[in-house]
This record gives C-alpha cells, structure tokens and sequence, in this order.
C-alpha cells in the first residue's frame, strides 16, 4: 500500500503545493486575491500532509493515529471558505473585513469542534478507516460535506459571474480555475457516496490537478497580476452614457451612466427598441434624423458626432452623440450610441461669448464717442461754407428782385446775377458731396455697432473711410496721415468692412496719442504678398515697452496708464484673427516707434 500509485501522487501533489505556495509567498506587492490564495494552498498542505502522516503511522504502528485525522481534517474543513473568499475577492476586487464576513467561518468551527469531539456523541463517524467504504458517516459529517460542497459551488459561481462580467466571456485563468475546482470536487462526491471505492486520500490527490491548474493560471496567464475588476463595474463608472443597438435597432445593453442622465424623460431598457423607449416623448421627433445618422454610419463605416440640445419638462442639457457601427469581419453586428454631457462645457462658452459681448460693448461705447466727435468737426465746415453761400444767393435773389421793372436794368446785368448764383451753386455741390461721403462712412460705422455684415469691398473704398473718419483726428492733435498705396485700388477683400474701419481707426488713433501732443507723421502703407495684402501703420513715437510687449495683443494691457483699458488692440486682435482670417503682429522699439501690421486673404 505504501508504495501503490495514488500514495506517489499524494506526495507529488504536496509538493507541487509547496512550490506554489513559496512562489506566490516570494511575489511582492500582494493583494487580497494573493493572501486568499495562499490560505486555500497552506490548507491544502494541511490536509495532504495529514493524509501522509495518517498512513505512515498506519504502516508503522497499525492502527490510524486520530492526531493526523484530526489535522487533515483542519485542511478538508476550512479549505471551502478560502474558495467562497477567492471568489468573492474575484468579483468584486476587494473587500473590507467585517462581521458579515467573519460568520462564513462559524459553521467550519462549529463542524470541527463535533469532530473533535466525536468520542463522545459519535455523530460524526462511528467507525473510521482510510477507505471510503469501510468508512460509516453519521449525520453530522453529511451536513460537514453538504456547506463544503455549498461554499465552493458559490465560490466557483462567483468566479464564473466575474469573469463574464470582466471579459464578457470566459477568460483563460477564471476557465482553468473553475475547472480546477470542479474536478476534485465531482471526485470528492463520488468518494463521499461511495461510488467509487479507493482511499479517502484520493480526494486530496484530486486537488492535485487543481495545483496545476492554479500554477498554470498564475504563471502562464499572470492571474494574480490582473486586477479582477468588473466589465460592467467600470462602464458604470465613466461619465459618458451608451447605448448599443442591434441591427433592427433594438436595445441590448447600457450602462448605469445613461438610465440615470434620462431617468425622467425616458425609460432605459434591454430589449426594447429605441421606437418604444422614445415614443411619448419630445425626443421621438428626432427618431428618423437618429436613424439616418446610424444608416450613415453603417454605410461609411466611420464614426459620425453630432452636438444636440435636448430640453424637456425640466430636463435642459446638451449632448455630444458619437454614432460607432459595429462591425467584425465586415459584418454590421449593431451600433453604439455615446452620449457626452457637454452642458457645463456650453455653459462655459456662453459665459465668454457673453464677456465677450460685454467687452465689445465697451469698445463701441467709447469708438461712438470719438465718431461722434469726429462727425461734428466733418460736417462743420462745410455746413459752414454751405451757410456762406446761403447768405451769398441770398444777396442775389434780393438784388434780383430790386431789379425787376427797372428799366436800366440790362438782359446782360440779369445774365451776370444767375452766372454768380450759379458760381455759388458750383460752390455748395462739393460741400454736399463731402458731407455725403462723411454721413455714408458714419452711417457705416453706426451699423457696425447692430450687426455684422459680410460683404466684399475694395481698398480704395476702405482707405476712402478711414481719412473720412481720422481728419479730424489728425487736425485736432496736429498729426499727419500719409497713405502709400502700392496696390490696385480696386482689389477686394472679403469681410465686415465696418470691423476693419473701426480696427484701423483705433491703431491710428493709438498712434496720434503716442506723440503726447507733439506734431507727427502717420505712414500708413498698402502692399501685396503673395498670401493676401499687407497693411503696416508706422509712427515715430515713444514706442511700446519691453515689459508688455510679450502680453500686447493677447490680454488686455495698456501704454497709457489709467487713461487706457487695452480693450482696442486685444478686440482688434481677435477680430482680424476670427473675422477675416487674417494676422496681426507688430514691430516697437523704445524711443524710435512703432509699426502695427495687418495681413489680410485675397477674396476668393
């Protein structure tokens, strides 16, 4: 007997238990799923180091030693709690040690004390032997193998739960693992209902397969490197929602994300068709439109976003929807519906645009100030010169009247009074013409403070404009604008011709006030690239500092202290860039000036 084949295996297999545990012992950094782990092999070795001692003192002496039964048995008791612990550690990553836990170990105490003490109530056994058919069980043994049998088959049901919900499939090291443990277990049934007659060490040797199978998982497929955390678990956790459709659009999975963002305007729910799920509600209007974004997807075979506002009954968010069709093996299998909240992201937006209104605002508040003032100083002179010729006709007309019925009066003198009101006449016609340009550029500007207007215009008309609108400017701070136009007047550009006036207008502006109330020259120079028309506007002043000059144009700093916001050149900036498509940098020294410069497309 001591040297039959299953007694070979029984060493073999406590070695192999040995190794493992040593393995596992030497890996570092350990989780809970190791420690459980190692429990279950140290048991194991209990109970197989007590089948080998129990038949080594059978041979020696004759007679079973009780001591060695008793130690197997501690194995055989507790090992079905480190399974059930294994594959709740497995499901569900970690767990917090706690009352509830601790009661899995009262009915493997409670079993071990009645065998302790089976001399005295014999309901465990009453007659013992190393094979199972000469073995008579009492009741308590059978309740003993009913909870083992319990504990592990909810511990493998655990194991094969996770590995769905971690995989959606079996994955290699939980398949290995459950079959490692439903084998000996099979075995260990047969043994206790004495189907199979041998050795009740044999089910000790059985779990030698389930060593192996331990061994292979861990070091061929790393499974105690692998976090065990949950498929389902982490699609719960992301902030996106999903939905995935099959081909007839039915629902066949979501995740918690998504039931909760439309818990009160729809019903989430697996097999139902998204027909059914949005009928009822505001959203069903927009089924077909759904439908043809996921056609289009499924026929292109590429993702497909859309941004939509979806408002109802006091629901109010708005959504990025990503449309991504299923496909394997060039076969369409479904569709996946992601939903991004971008509420906070709109909101954030809005707050801008309307800072951004709030400073353009303040820009035109105070650009109306200085077009006011500069319509007052256009319009009166000629309205001055007008006046003078009023008063020149009216002379005429008098002296014209006096002569009616004089006889000394000529038909030449009467020619010589309508050649000089007409003198006076050719005099008004520039006046008004000048006062017509001046109110067509002001009426423009006035417009640009409602509305944006995108047209094509040229450069003489957008140089016409801006010495309209600057003379009075220049004259009144003694400064003086030259214009170099080294391109074809008539070459157009495309944008808000309002925008590029009020743009130029404050850069010349920002240049009269360089010189502090010095006389100055202004060169404002028009050439061609072979990318668009480049405008520069060049003074000989102070120059900008060195301290801004890396902030200019991007925030809102300023060269004149209290008495300027540099809201004129951020806003310019930004205009150019997003309205016009176009760039703006400049060029400053210290002491010798500035040059601002404009670069504008061709219109196409």
């Amino acid at each position: 007997m001591q040297f039959s084949f299953p007694f070979i295996l029984l060493h073999i297999s406590l070695l192999l238990a040995v190794l493992l545990f040593v393995s596992i012992l030497k890996m570092k950094k350990r989780t809970q799923l190791h420690y459980a782990f190692l429990a279950m092999i140290f048991l194991l070795i209990i109970w197989t180091l007590g089948h080998i001692l129990e038949v080594y003192s059978l041979i020696k002496n004759g007679v079973v030693t009780m001591f060695f039964v008793y130690l197997y048995y501690f194995g055989l008791t507790f090992l079905p709690v480190t399974i059930l612990l294994i594959g709740i550690i497995y499901m569900y990553t970690k767990i917090k040690v706690s009352y509830k836990l601790l009661l899995l170990f009262i009915p493997p105490i409670i079993d071990y004390i009645c065998l302790l003490t089976n001399n005295s109530h014999h309901l465990y056994f009453t007659n013992y032997s190393i094979y199972n058919n000469l073995f008579e069980v009492q009741i308590l043994f059978h309740i003993h193998a009913s909870i083992s049998y319990i504990y592990i088959l909810i511990g493998v049901l655990f194991l094969i739960i996770a590995t769905i919900e971690n995989s959606g499939f079996f994955s290699y090291q939980a398949g290995i693992i459950i079959i490692g443990v439903i084998a000996p277990l099979i075995v260990n049934i047969l043994i206790t209902l004495k189907i199979i007659i041998c050795p009740t060490y044999v089910t000790a040797i059985t779990f030698s397969f389930a060593i192996l199978c331990f061994a292979v998982s861990i070091f061929r497929f790393q499974l105690l490197k692998i976090a065990p955390i949950a498929l389902k678990t982490i699609v719960d956790r992301i902030s996106d929602g999903f939905l995935v459709l099959d081909e007839d659009y039915q629902v066949i999975d979501f995740n918690q994300t998504i039931e909760k963002t439309f818990e009160n305007v729809v019903t989430v729910s697996r097999n139902k068709s998204m027909l059914q799920m949005l009928e009822g509600t505001s959203l069903y209007r927009e089924y077909d439109k759904l439908i043809g974004l996921i056609q289009a997807a499924k026929e292109t075979q590429t993702n497909i976003d859309i941004e939509k506002h979806i408002k109802e009954d006091g629901f109010d968010k708005h959504f990025k929807i990503e449309v991504t069709p299923i496909i394997s093996n060039n076969n369409y299998l479904g569709t996946i519906l992601l939903f991004k909240d971008i509420t906070e992201n709109i909101k954030h937006i809005e707050a801008i645009e309307e800072k951004h209104a709030v400073m353009m605002e303040q820009e035109r508040l105070a650009s109306l100030g200085q077009l006011i003032g500069g319509i007052a100083h256009n319009l009166n002179t000629p309205i001055m010169s007008i006046a003078g010729a009023v008063e020149g006709l009216r002379d005429l007309v008098d002296e014209y009247e006096e002569s009616i019925g004089d006889e000394n009066v000529t038909i030449e003198d009467h020619c010589e009074i309508a050649e000089e009101m007409r003198v006076w006449l050719d005099k008004i016609k520039p006046y008004t013409a000048y006062m017509s340009d001046v109110i067509s550029a002001v009426k423009g500007q006035a417009r640009h403070f409602n509305q944006t207007m995108l047209l094509t215009f040229t450069v003489g008309e957008l140089v016409k404009r801006i010495e309209l609108l600057m003379k009075y400017e220049l004259i009144r701070y003694n400064c003086e604008l030259k214009t170099f136009i080294n391109v074809n007047k008539n070459t157009e550009i495309y944008g808000d011709v309002n925008s590029l006036v009020q743009i130029f207008d404050n850069i010349i502006i920002n240049a009269i006030q360089a010189y502090e109330g010095r006389k100055g020259t202004i060169e404002f120079t028009i050439e061609k690239k072979e990318d668009g028309i480049l405008f520069a506007i060049k003074d000989y002043a102070k120059g900008i500092p060195e301290s801004i000059k890396d902030r200019l144009l991007r925030e809102m700093v300023t060269t004149k202290g209290k008495d300027g916001t540099g809201l004129g050149l951020y806003m310019s900036y930004s205009t150019i860039r997003g309205r016009f498509g176009g760039k703006m940098w400049f060029e400053s020294e210290e002491g010798k000036g500035t040059t601002f410069f404009i670069q504008l497309p061709y219109e196409n």
